[in-house]
């Protein structure tokens, strides 16, 4: 590409960047700042539309704010603008001498490259940057796979990985200006206007925009172009019509334990490895999200089938072809999304007798909690149906806490000899202890 071009191109996208304003503070700018005096390129992925630019930006803010970086050593480029279509590796040393030559940086730089994965051997550049440059570098992507592969072989032992999710229900609390800390739980105004912002939350989800605008018609949008571009473009599937009816189906049955062959039968494909590659295709770009079965045999855990969960909720509502969601599901993929945030290991777990437990929280080698997650406690089939799996997984797992996740009730029980404490989604969701 034209040097010319480059500064154009340079100047533009860093004025648009540092202009941003009106972004969501997000929790995870705390993850973020131990990292900022370390070397390690900073690899920041997930879903389309969940803020990833917008962290960067809030990151940036804080170096200028607290750091004193100076405007002229920060490069901001976005590779997903049209204008970089003909740019190929070559193109890279003349994009940092032309930043170089327009900005004249004293010290060290500060790079912040969003969806790099574009441009092919993008990764053998940022490797080159970070032996031989003074610069700190965070890039985005929205593809996990293709960012894993190439990070695996050319900068192992260099790069910090984190992934942004929709933002939380606390951080959609904030939003909308209400307080949450503990001591304002107590009051019976603040409980119930938490309880109906998490009604909203429900329907809004936690995509950026969507909040700021209140249009959750958005939302299906999002879905085909994380569809389209980042699953069956980038992928290079022939048969969109397969793909396309195996995401409906899992969007509209979410929280829901799905076999290849089951699938397999869903979109008539002849082979269960089709189903296999299109699922992992939708992981990848934290579309849908699989969890295994606990097992301390790794055989049985890879060869039991998998709970599928959504990446936002509200999404799924707004493409699913179902006409009433499932509450509990809802709830279920909610608690979920928040473990991951969380960064939890997961799992769901099944007993010899058939008892089930939503989720099995793992650090190390020790199973540390067993939770469930029900809407309405109140129904003595349903109660009793939630702590036998929970008394099962005691007697599996001894150390581990015991949790029923419910829509409004709270307190402990205690069976067998084993504690179950009981809390409400919303103030489970604000608690970050838990």
């Amino acid at each position: 590409m034209d040097k010319q071009k480059l500064k154009e191109l340079i100047t533009l996208h860093k004025d648009r960047f540092l202009s941003r304003s009106g972004l969501f503070p997000r929790d995870m700018q705390e993850t973020v700042r131990p990292y900022l005096g370390q070397r390690e390129i900073l690899v920041i992925t997930g879903v389309r539309r969940s803020g990833k630019s917008s962290l960067m930006r809030l990151i940036c803010g804080d170096l200028m704010e607290h750091h004193a970086v100076e405007r002229p050593n920060i490069l901001y480029l976005n590779f997903e603008d049209e204008r970089f279509s003909g740019f190929t590796s070559a193109d890279f040393d003349p994009l940092y001498e032309a930043y170089l030559e327009l900005e004249a940086p004293k010290g060290k730089v500060w790079l912040f490259l969003d969806e790099i994965q574009n441009i092919p051997l993008w990764e053998k550049w940022l490797n080159r940057l970070y032996e031989f440059e003074e610069a700190k570098i965070f890039v985005t992507g929205s593809n996990a796979s293709l960012l894993g592969s190439e990070i695996a072989t050319a900068l192992t032992g260099r790069n910090r990985s984190i992934v942004v999710w929709p933002l939380s229900f606390a951080e959609f609390v904030r939003t909308r200006g209400v307080s949450a800390v503990p001591a304002d739980l107590y009051h019976r105004h603040t409980r119930l206007e938490l309880k109906r912002l998490l009604n909203e939350y429900l329907n809004t989800g936690g995509f950026p925009e969507i909040i700021k605008t209140g249009d959750p018609t958005i939302l299906e949008h999002y879905y085909q172009d994380i569809l389209y571009r980042d699953v069956i473009t980038r992928s290079g599937i022939r048969s969109t019509r397969e793909i396309k009816e195996l995401a409906l189906f899992l969007a509209s049955n979410c929280a829901c334990i799905h076999s290849y062959k089951s699938l397999q039968g869903v979109i008539g494909v002849k082979s269960q490895n089709t189903v296999k590659s299109y699922l992992q295709s939708l992981a990848d770009v934290y579309l849908f999200l699989l969890v295994d079965l606990f097992d301390y045999s790794l055989k049985r855990q890879i060869y039991n089938p998998s709970k599928v969960y959504g990446v936002d909720t509200a999404m799924m509502q707004a493409v699913s072809f179902t006409t009433s969601r499932n509450l509990g599901r809802v709830y279920e993929n909610i608690v979920f999304l928040e473990l991951k945030r969380r960064n939890r290991e997961v799992y769901y777990w099944k007993s010899t007798e058939g008892k089930e437990v939503d989720f099995l929280v793992r650090e190390g080698l020790a199973i540390t909690e067993a939770i469930q997650v029900s809407l309405d406690l109140s129904d003595p089939t349903t109660r009793e149906r939630e702590v036998k799996g929970l008394l099962a997984a005691a007697g599996a797992f001894p150390s581990a806490r015991l949790t029923i996740i419910s829509e409004d009730e709270e307190g402990e029980m205690n069976l067998n000899g084993a504690a179950i404490g009981i809390i409400s989604l919303w103030k489970w969701l604000l608690n970050k202890g838990n």
